[in-house]
């Protein structure tokens, strides 16, 4: 009398698919030929094990099995429960747990190919940093592969079809077994394509796609940064025997700019004023980037490297509205090139100086003379 096929499998009976998958894995390689060469009783168990997981795996079947039993699977139902009259494929039920289980390492393909994939292109892209504050539409020349005008991308010579391939039968991969393992690598014959092109196109060769430049508009977002990816979905090389086409990735690269430094979203500018207008107090106009002037206003005594923020006046935040912050750096230019009568007037003011003219060349001083006495400001 034949056990239950859930008591075979080691399971419950309302064992979930993914329940029954598990045990049978584990009982197939405990009993599997290979582990016990001579052993009949193993081999007995594991004919048992395979045909138990070949119908609760499907679900006509196990709801068949589990209403009628055994007898859901004898005489004349049997042929109509499984496929040709059998019922239990062995190889077939290993080998889907099989590949559930190495699938990845032999790349999960089960499908039948259906050509391959074209590969991903770079296309490095530089633009001025007016570019990036505006936003551009730039029109690029792209080397790349395209489908066959002549064959539309099937290799083959008008009025002629590719074969599929008798080898692998068109899944463009092939299985040796050896022992307990199976191994499965690319076919030979049709070089993982699945298919065989007798009367190969005259104009790309069999390949299915030529080279050709092509023309592509790109559109570039106010606020980009350097190294910004764009991505040109489908773009790509052309995909082999009717595979899709891979996409294109635009890298930016920004300019460097005379006026303006970009830290981020903000903008620096450095600003030469005279050692009047910094000593007395004044204005300078200085440029922003979309092209407008803003004036500022020098405080009387103003020192190299002050800063003043300009809001707003920066660069946008990419697919936002604010804008970052434009910096103004002061640098106070040191006169050159002097008359006599204007050296003599600065010679006057030196003598002139009262304490406190010069804050910060005082303080340094007073700090070197503590250090030359070790510490003691006398």
């Amino acid at each position: 009398m034949k056990r239950c096929y859930y008591e075979t499998l080691e399971c419950q009976k309302g064992a979930t698919v993914e329940i029954l998958k598990t045990s049978y894995r584990k009982l197939a390689m405990q009993f599997h030929p290979d582990r016990n060469p001579g052993d009949a009783t193993a081999e007995g168990k594991f004919k048992e094990i395979n045909e138990a997981y070949d119908v609760l795996k499907d679900d006509q079947k196990r709801a068949a099995y589990d209403r009628f039993g055994h007898a859901a699977f004898e005489a004349g139902m049997g042929a109509r429960a499984g496929a040709g009259g059998n019922p239990f494929d062995f190889a077939g039920s290993f080998s889907d747990v099989f590949e559930d289980f190495f699938g990845d390492l032999m790349g999960g393909e089960r499908k039948t190919r259906r050509g391959n994939r074209g590969q991903d292109l770079r296309y490095n892209l530089s633009i001025s940093l007016e570019d990036a504050f505006r936003g551009r539409n730039a029109e690029i020349k792209v080397p790349t592969t395209v489908a066959c005008e002549t064959c539309h991308g099937s290799g083959s010579e008008p009025g002629h079809n590719p074969e599929t391939c008798t080898t692998c039968s068109g899944h463009g991969k092939v299985r040796a077994s050896k022992g307990f393992f199976t191994i499965e690598r690319s076919c030979g014959a049709c070089r993982g394509s699945g298919k065989i092109i007798r009367h190969p196109c005259k104009t790309c060769r069999g390949a299915g796609a030529v080279q050709k430049d092509r023309l592509l508009n790109v559109d570039v977002p106010p606020g980009v940064e350097e190294g910004t990816r764009i991505r040109l979905s489908g773009e790509g090389a052309a995909g082999l025997g009717g595979g899709p086409s891979g996409d294109l990735y635009i890298f930016l690269s920004v300019e460097e700019h005379p006026i303006f430094q970009r830290d981020a979203h903000d903008l620096h500018c450095r600003a030469p004023v005279s050692f009047v207008t910094a000593a007395l107090g004044g204005s300078v106009e200085v440029p922003t980037l979309d092209g407008g002037r803003a004036k500022v206003a020098i405080p009387e005594g103003a020192q190299s490297g002050r800063q003043f923020r300009l809001k707003d006046k920066g660069m946008p935040v990419l697919r936002s509205s604010q804008r970052g912050d434009l910096y103004i750096e002061v640098a106070v230019e040191t006169p050159v090139k002097l008359t006599k009568r204007q050296k003599e007037l600065l010679r006057e003011f030196e003598s002139g100086s009262q304490a406190g003219t010069h804050p910060e060349a005082e303080g340094f001083l007073a700090r070197l003379k503590e250090f030359w006495n070790g510490g003691d400001p006398a």
